[in-house]
């Protein structure tokens, strides 16, 4: 295999493992706080507020992993 076929093999998997990761991520920090208001309704704003800024910070590094991803692929 050339060179650049793997290069497009690396970032396509790398990307699909960047997206994966990111919507566990998401996902488990969704069910936490849902379970957390649930059990504690009094405190559901801080606990959005909190949610939000931690799947902000996941995304970041997911956007982050993407391109690097890309890069790899522009610069092979």
């Amino acid at each position: 295999m050339e060179a650049m076929g793997l290069a497009y093999l690396g970032a396509g998997i790398g990307a699909g493992l960047v997206v994966i990761g990111a919507g566990l991520g998401i996902s488990g920090i969704g069910r936490a706080a849902l379970e957390a208001m649930g059990r504690q309704p009094e405190a559901a704003s801080t606990l959005r507020t909190t949610m939000i800024i931690a799947a902000a910070l996941i995304e970041g590094v997911a956007f982050f992993a993407a391109v690097i991803c890309l890069l790899i692929l522009i610069l092979k």
